[in-house]
């Protein structure tokens, strides 16, 4: 039995509700990612997009660039990442990212060795690194088991919809919610992600 089968098992075990769309979503689909400044940049670059538009961007940064690197983001100009799709935003929060990463402020090896509250701290204290976008990182990229956004919009309506809940609930209630979920709260998230595919569809909930 695997450390994700192993937590699903004790999370079904824990919460009926949970266990039913544990059942509903079958097999989770494999979101890892490898560490370090490629993915936290393109966790950056894709939000608030399409999936096949973060992905075409992503392409043609890739196609420009060669391997995208901090130290290459840096000496890209501006006018050029532009030209590849990235908003005047994303850019500057792109170049902030290198920057940090190129000068040492930010050492995404030593972020990989922190415990998960010194790690997010690490990462938010870079200008366009905000709460969700660290948790992606920690849960996707470093593996970190009791991640839990509890601020994404998706995992509130999925959460919603699973409890019967009269009204989205905020991150409070989602952290009380998930309580007992613990230390598995980054697998209960992967489930609420599928589950909020599998709710759209209309099927029994």
């Amino acid at each position: 039995m695997t450390e994700t089968d192993a937590a699903l098992a004790e999370l079904a075990a824990r919460d009926p509700d949970l266990g039913r769309a544990i059942l509903a979503v079958g097999p989770l689909p494999d979101r890892a990612r490898p560490p370090g400044f490629p993915t936290l940049l393109r966790i950056i670059c894709d939000q608030q997009l399409s999936t096949l538009a973060a992905a075409a961007i992503w392409a043609r940064l890739e196609a420009a660039l060669g391997t995208v690197t901090a130290d290459r983001i840096v000496r890209e100009p501006e006018d050029a990442l532009r030209a590849l799709g990235l908003s005047r935003p994303k850019v500057r929060y792109a170049r902030l990212l290198a920057e940090a990463v190129a000068g040492g402020r930010l050492d995404l090896a030593a972020v990989e060795r922190l415990p998960d509250a010194e790690a997010m701290a690490a990462l938010t204290a870079v200008t366009g690194i905000g709460r969700w976008t660290a948790e992606i990182y920690l849960l996707f990229a470093l593996g970190r088991p009791d991640i839990w956004p509890a601020g994404d919009l998706a995992l509130q309506e999925s959460l919603r919809r699973l409890k019967r809940l009269g009204a989205r609930p905020g991150p409070a209630t989602m952290d009380a919610l998930a309580r007992t979920w613990r230390p598995y709260r980054g697998t209960a998230a992967r489930v609420l992600w599928a589950w909020y595919r599998v709710s759209r569809q209309d099927l029994p909930a």
